[in-house]
């Protein structure tokens, strides 16, 4: 894992074929004085790589490989329309983090950006979360001013969009039913709903599941 001083600057590469989506990213880049750009012929001197798609599917991920084979190389995906690749693929092809564009806030870039590079304070994690979650689990972030949750709160709530009920979950994920009711409730705490059918729908309305 990169190792940086805090407060160093932080080297970017941004590949997105929409002109607007890429200039949008690019100046979020150039608003913030911790990052720097650096050009697709340097793309293996990146901290981070930023891929901006419609959608993520296997093919995105084949995509990464071409665009730089460098081992350890740490990619944050913009998403504009749907996810739909496989989770733990998505991580051993580098994907670190998954920003969807609708909530994608110069903020929200930046922390996330930081964060995938190995900055110290951007990589801090509570210890009750080291603890609660498996290496698997917190393999890839999805960030966003609304919405941001874990791969297990979006396997839950795609089991509970299946017509699950916490009991059925429990046994197909292997956790408790306690857990299940905890993932479930920090799903709705995130996404700002009171009900896990509201919370299904916001979900599936942000193209989160």
């Amino acid at each position: 894992m990169p190792q940086h001083v805090l407060g160093e600057t932080l080297r970017v590469a941004i590949h997105a074929p929409a002109p607007l989506v890429r200039a949008g990213l690019a100046g979020f880049v150039a608003m913030e004085p911790r990052l720097r750009e650096v050009p697709p012929d340097r793309i293996r001197e990146a901290d981070a790589i930023v891929v901006a798609v419609d959608v993520a599917d296997a093919t995105v991920l084949d995509l990464l490989h071409r665009l730089c084979d460098k081992p350890g190389a740490r990619f944050v995906v913009v998403v504009t329309k749907q996810w739909r690749a496989d989770v733990s693929a998505a991580r051993r092809r580098g994907v670190r983090a998954v920003v969807w564009w609708d909530f994608c806030s110069p903020d929200v870039f930046v922390r996330t950006v930081r964060a995938v590079a190995g900055e110290p304070a951007a990589r801090r994690t509570p210890a009750r979360q080291t603890r609660d979650a498996a290496p698997r689990e917190r393999a890839v972030a999805v960030a966003g001013d609304r919405a941001a949750l874990s791969p297990r709160e979006v396997a839950v709530l795609r089991l509970i969009a299946e017509g699950r009920q916490c009991d059925e979950i429990a046994t197909e994920l292997s956790y408790s039913e306690r857990t299940v009711r905890y993932i479930l409730y920090g799903a709705m705490k995130r996404l700002r709903t009171r009900t896990r059918a509201h919370a299904v729908s916001h979900a599936i309305r942000a193209g989160l599941i």
